[in-house]
């Protein structure tokens, strides 16, 4: 059984990789959770396709490709989903590693349901998140979810307590 990249702690058979394959997202949250696994996994086509008409064309492929090339994608933390009617808001922190720097980027952003199909509208960078810093040990587990110790992981470039 393969983990879910998106940290929900199911195997991704059962959580995002449906999703990623063309099933609809049940939430917004499920359709975020996917999009993050897709630039972990680097299936941008998920991501392409699950925007919504008027900012599709924003989208740049390319863009997208190298970012997700270059970082190493850690971890997801869904902070508020918010969901009026056919409405989302998600409240998230992404953490991953890009040029020997590991990043905490916090972040919200706005789906719409169209056809009961949940769709990307925006995001928005939100530096005003309050940020949770663990301090962990060499021995502890890896706060990325890896389930390697710290030391072995996200440790061997971030200063340990």
């Amino acid at each position: 059984m393969t983990l879910c990249p998106c940290g929900s702690t199911r195997a991704f058979d059962e959580c995002c990789g449906p999703i990623i394959a063309g099933a609809p997202a049940s939430t917004a949250e499920a359709l975020m959770r996917s999009r993050y696994t897709a630039f972990a996994n680097r299936t941008l086509d998920h991501v392409e396709r699950t925007h919504a008409p008027e900012v599709r064309d924003d989208f740049n492929r390319a863009e997208a490709e190298r970012l997700a090339e270059e970082c190493e994608w850690k971890s997801l933390e869904i902070r508020r989903a918010t969901e009026t009617g056919d409405t989302a808001e998600i409240e998230f922190v992404v953490q991953f590693r890009r040029e020997q720097h590991t990043i905490t980027q916090a972040a919200t952003s706005c789906f719409r349901r169209d056809n009961g199909q949940w769709l990307y509208i925006s995001n928005t960078l939100n530096p005003q998140i309050t940020q949770h810093v663990t301090k962990v040990g060499r021995n502890d587990p890896c706060p990325c979810n890896s389930g390697k110790k710290a030391k072995k992981c996200c440790g061997t470039t971030t200063e340990l307590k």
